[in-house]
Parts: C-alpha cells; sequence; structure tokens
C-alpha cells in the first residue's frame, strides 16, 4: 500500500493575501508529508474556479516541492490535456524537465478539465475532450520514447519545415521509458478508458470503500479485455490504483467529525458551484451550523433520487458522504484496511480543504505519518 496526498489549494473567501499564505501553506503540507512517510504529492490543474482550486500552474508548485524534498514522488496531475489548455508537445517538454529537477520522481496524469467555466476561459471544445486526451497521452509518451517525430492524425499533426529535420522534444525524462501516466476518473467510463490505455486510474473516492470496489472490479475487468492497440505507450503498462481519501484527523474523535463535515461541506459546495448547472457558492457562516446533520440530509436525499432512479450515482451525489477517514488514528486505519480490501494500491489522501486551517491540515499529517502509515507498513513487511 502506498499513500499519497492531493492539493486543490483551496481557499476560503480568498483576498490574495490569504490566497498567497494558501498556497505557501500546501508547499509547507508537501515537504512535511515527505518527513512523515507519504510516498507521493499530486497537485491538480484548474482554472478561474475561485475557492475550490487556485492551483493553476501546478508544474511551478511542484518544482518548487522537489528542491525541498529527496524521496517523494511529485504527481502533475491531473495535468488538463485538451489542447485548448495544453499543447501536448509543452506536456511533454514540462514534464521531462520536472522528472529531471525531481531525479526521476514524476508521475504524469491526465484529466478533461471539464468544467464549463474553464473551457469557455481557454476555448476548448468539450466534444473534443476526451479524443484530445487520449491523443495528447499517446502523443507524450511517443516524444519521450522516439529520438525525432513526425506526427498525423485526425486531431494533431506535426511536421518539419520544409527542408528542415524532424523535430526532437527535449529534455527527454530521467525514468525509462518514461514516467508513469495515469487518469483522473469521475466516473465508469473514464475508469474504462484507464484500462484500455494502459494507464493508473486515479478515482474520486467519496462514495466511498464500496463504490470504489465496483470501480476497481469495472478497471479489473476491462483489463482482462484490454486491447494492445488502444494502449497509449505500447509495451508499458501502469496498473496502479489510487482512490482518493478525504480526511481530517485529531485525538478526539467525535470532534474531527465535526470539523471535518464542515470542511468537506465546502469542499462539496465549492465543486458543484462550479460543476453543476446553477450552482451557488459556498455558504458562509458554517462554524454556526450543524455541518454532519447537513452532510447527512443531503447524502440521504442524493441516495435516495438514486434508488429511485432518478439519478445516477455520479461523483457529484456521493460529495456529502462522510464515510471517510475523519476521526482519530484508529478511523483511519479502520478505512484504509477497507480501501485495501477492494484493491486500492495508492491511497490519495485529501487533507488540504478550505475550511481547516494550516495547525489543522498539520495535524492530520503528523497522525498519518505517526500511527497509520506505520501500522501498514508492518503489514507490508
Amino acid at each position: 500500500m502506498k499513500f499519497s496526498m492531493i492539493f486543490e489549494a483551496q481557499v476560503e473567501l480568498g483576498t490574495p493575501d490569504v490566497e498567497r499564505q494558501a498556497i505557501r501553506n500546501c508547499l509547507e503540507q508537501a515537504v512535511f508529508a515527505e518527513e512523515m512517510g507519504f510516498d507521493a504529492v499530486w497537485a491538480v490543474e484548474h482554472h478561474a474556479l475561485v475557492e475550490y482550486s487556485h492551483m493553476s500552474a501546478p508544474e511551478i508548485f511542484l518544482s518548487a516541492v522537489a528542491a525541498r524534498t529527496s524521496r517523494i514522488r511529485v504527481g502533475h496531475a491531473a495535468v488538463c490535456m485538451p489542447f485548448g489548455y495544453n499543447h501536448p508537445a509543452r506536456v511533454a517538454e514540462r514534464a521531462a524537465m520536472l522528472d529531471i529537477v525531481s531525479d526521476g520522481r514524476l508521475n504524469l496524469g491526465a484529466a478533461r478539465g471539464g468544467t464549463a467555466q474553464e473551457m469557455a476561459l481557454c476555448g476548448v471544445d468539450p466534444e473534443l475532450t476526451v479524443p484530445q486526451v487520449k491523443e495528447a497521452l499517446r502523443f507524450i509518451a511517443h516524444c519521450w520514447r522516439e529520438e525525432t517525430i513526425e506526427w498525423e492524425s485526425d486531431l494533431l499533426e506535426i511536421h518539419p519545415p520544409p527542408g528542415r529535420p524532424a523535430h526532437t522534444v527535449v529534455p527527454r525524462p530521467v525514468q525509462l521509458p518514461h514516467p508513469p501516466l495515469y487518469l483522473a476518473c469521475t466516473n465508469p467510463e473514464t475508469v474504462k478508458r484507464a484500462a484500455q490505455y494502459g494507464v493508473g486510474p486515479m478515482v474520486l473516492g467519496f462514495g466511498g470503500p464500496e463504490m470504489i470496489g465496483s470501480m476497481r472490479q469495472m478497471y479489473d475487468e476491462e483489463r482482462a479485455a484490454r486491447d494492445p492497440e488502444q494502449v497509449v505507450s505500447p509495451g508499458y503498462i501502469n496498473d496502479e490504483f489510487v482512490a482518493l481519501c478525504p480526511s481530517f484527523l485529531m485525538d478526539d474523535r467525535e470532534e474531527a467529525v465535526v470539523v471535518g463535515a464542515r470542511a468537506l461541506r465546502f469542499f462539496a459546495e465549492a465543486i458543484t458551484h462550479w460543476a453543476a448547472p446553477n450552482g451557488v457558492a459556498p455558504a458562509r457562516g458554517t462554524d454556526k451550523v450543524d455541518n454532519v446533520a447537513f452532510m447527512k440530509e443531503h447524502f440521504a436525499a442524493a441516495y435516495e433520487a438514486m434508488a429511485r432512479g432518478d439519478a445516477p450515482p455520479t461523483a457529484a451525489s456521493m460529495l456529502y458522504n462522510l464515510d471517510h477517514a475523519l476521526g482519530d488514528a484508529d478511523t483511519a486505519i479502520e478505512y484504509v484496511q477497507r480501501l485495501a480490501d477492494v484493491g486500492v494500491d495508492n491511497v490519495m489522501c485529501l487533507i488540504q480543504m478550505g475550511t481547516l486551517t494550516q495547525d489543522q491540515q498539520l495535524e492530520t499529517i503528523r497522525i498519518w505519518g505517526d500511527k497509520v502509515i506505520p501500522h501498514f507498513r508492518k503489514l507490508d513487511s
């Protein structure tokens, strides 16, 4: 079992000063995560999603992490791969540079960048996002494996100018044949695509171990039927199954649930504000209300709608679930064991949530490092 952390750079009511401090806090947490025994940190890429995610240039953030650490892997994931966000040649260059400055510690993940807000900002055609993500992964792997490139497809054409040699994308990564590749998975179809492409799925874990287990089963079934022609990097497969694990820990289990429920409420409302039609901004003054009751009520309503067939079991409908690593160290150990039982290889902790203080987040990381991770290291040995 591996353990990692993911950073959205969430900012509640962000003034520029608060925003800057939040990003510096993420950097401090990433460095502390190495000290506490985590295997990797991940930084997302989002654009113009105020409060939910201010991590718009993750490769720069991760370069700072790499410069301050020596062991922990740096996960550039998930990169918005549609060409309007990032030309795939630029992703290949930037990611290889990050692999070099981290001395071979890079993981690279892909995503659609699928909110309307982001696509409108960058001129992305929603109809092209899925095929362009696959094309980008194929092209990036090709750049890293071949000395020169010429490329022609329905989506991308790259040829040298007349009379000039073919392009060589430089620098080349440290890891051979290239850093491991991943795909952000928010629904069953993306899980299937990850299996088809031969890349590691990074699944949202808001539905808890049962939903994650169903995604693992789906991945394994699709993997068993994998067509080698669909693999984005022929001969190189990464089947590491990564699952999100929202977490807030304290020595006081009951208080941790109260504080963690408020943090998860902020997360749920911040993302649905941008991802859902007519989404509203996160509620204010939630420190004065019963957030546990609020989350349970909303999750029950979503679950009932799914049971009636009125709504599919989506990541968004699961956001109000409190069945996560919220509590004390024993709570987290029990939860991680449930994840292990359904086939999770890498527990990706979501600790950086907008309403939590820096001290609260660092304490959560400390408890993971002092008590939770060592428990599973002993089992692995």
